[in-house]
């Protein structure tokens, strides 16, 4: 890296040497550029939308270090951005996170904003964000739902430690909370005005083909089984027990749309649309719900 100087230098190091390498991302959209950018601005605590005159500014020698260190990781370890900067913007808000939860990238960021209108018919009062991991939907749920009280719920301890810290980290200790709890176990007896989930959904065999990046991350907030379904279709048999007369499902299932049209024939799943296409979201009402229920 010798005769790099300013912050533009490294990023445009940075981005030959991403491209070079065939790093893959997907937080959001990410490209070369926008995540150089991220990890060279991140890794000396500047803001991404720094002003491009001071790109040109020369880096003091213990500057050099930090960046070398921080583009060196992601070159040769492969490690995610997120990882290395021990933190991800979600629905524009920032996270903490770290090996101990996925990276967030979920399409919701999207559509919570959206207030998922018109399918949700009432103001939640009550949230439950399933297999929460950092926190992400349930905090971002918070914000667009300043009254609602919101649960925060996951098998791993690890993972839910992360989750309160971006609860504190948000100051919404009031009324967003954390409950360890093996998908709907620990919450008999509670409904819910919105559930939304994003659940493990990857099959098995196909987490070895994940690129490496994907390896990082906690393997068990991942695989589902050898179809992907296992907790898709437990979320389908039980929420309707946790929610609401009025209240709604929101999941996401990754690419098992044709999978779950053809299981389950006589329920009509509303997919909402979203940018990530290779990503499904789907609505259920609580009466859908229930044609899905199982009494265990």
């Amino acid at each position: 890296m010798s005769g790099l100087a300013t912050l533009r230098d490294y990023i445009r190091w940075a981005i030959s040497q991403f491209n070079r390498a065939q790093l893959f991302s997907k937080q959001d959209s990410d490209t070369a550029f926008e995540e150089a950018r991220t990890l060279v601005l991140g890794s000396l605590h500047l803001p991404y939308e720094l002003h491009d005159k001071y790109l040109d500014c020369n880096l003091h020698s213990d500057e050099h270090a930090v960046v070398q260190a921080i583009l060196t990781q992601r070159i040769e370890q492969r490690i995610p951005a997120a990882y290395l900067l021990g933190e991800a913007w979600f629905a524009g808000l920032l996270f903490k996170v770290d090996e101990r939860v996925m990276v967030p990238r979920s399409p919701l960021a999207e559509l919570i904003p959206q207030h998922f209108s018109p399918w949700l018919s009432k103001t939640p009062q009550r949230i439950l964000d399933l297999c929460t991991g950092s926190g992400c939907l349930g905090i971002t749920c918070a914000f667009e739902f300043p009254d609602a009280e919101v649960v925060l719920a996951d098998i791993s301890e690890p993972a839910l430690q992360v989750a309160n810290e971006n609860i504190a980290l948000h100051q919404l200790t009031e009324r967003v909370y954390t409950l360890h709890s093996d998908m709907f176990a620990q919450l008999r007896g509670q409904r819910f005005d919105l559930i939304i989930c994003n659940p493990p959904y990857v099959q098995t065999q196909q987490l070895a083909q994940l690129p490496p990046e994907f390896q990082r991350e906690p393997h068990s907030s991942a695989a589902a089984g050898q179809d992907g379904l296992q907790f898709i279709q437990h979320i389908l048999q039980h929420a309707g027990k946790h929610l609401t007369d009025k209240g709604l499902l929101v999941l996401e299932v990754g690419t098992h749309r044709s999978a779950l049209s053809t299981l389950y024939p006589e329920i009509d799943f509303t997919w909402l649309e979203c940018s990530q296409e290779d990503t499904a979201v789907l609505a259920l009402t609580a009466q859908q719900c229930a044609a899905c229920c199982v009494d265990a």
